[in-house]
């Protein structure tokens, strides 16, 4: 049913956590499935995200979902990070099952929404 890398990234998650003094918090939610995803980015002056982390309150899929977006977005710029899809990260993962592709989606939406909040605490920075 689940991949080797789901069942990887559930068991031992990467980036697990807050970072304090976050430039860009993200939180989205699945009301559907109860699924709840807070990305948390620190970015550097050039745009690059240093360090992502993430809490999710969720099933296996959402919490391999959210350390496998974290992997992928981690040294990339912003602009970069807002092109993350929920297909590339359940790729990444060599598939969900289809009653859990929602997990990857919620993944791109935490990661969009900590760029866009990042984007109105430093309105100077250009992507």
């Amino acid at each position: 049913m689940y991949s080797e890398k789901v069942i990887d990234h559930f068991s031992n998650p990467r980036n697990v956590g807050e970072i304090e003094n976050a430039d860009g918090v993200g939180t989205v939610g699945n009301s559907k499935c109860g699924d709840i995803m807070r990305m948390y980015l620190k970015v550097d002056d050039n745009g690059v995200i240093t360090d992502c982390k993430f809490k999710t309150f969720g099933c296996g899929a959402a919490i391999a979902t959210s350390s496998m977006a974290t992997e992928m977005i981690k040294g990339k710029t912003l602009k970069e990070a807002l092109k993350l899809t929920n297909k590339a990260v359940a790729e990444a993962l060599d598939g969900l099952p289809p009653v859990k592709m929602h997990c990857s989606l919620l993944a791109e939406e935490a990661v969009k929404a900590a760029v866009e909040d990042y984007m109105k605490k430093h309105p100077e920075a250009v992507i």
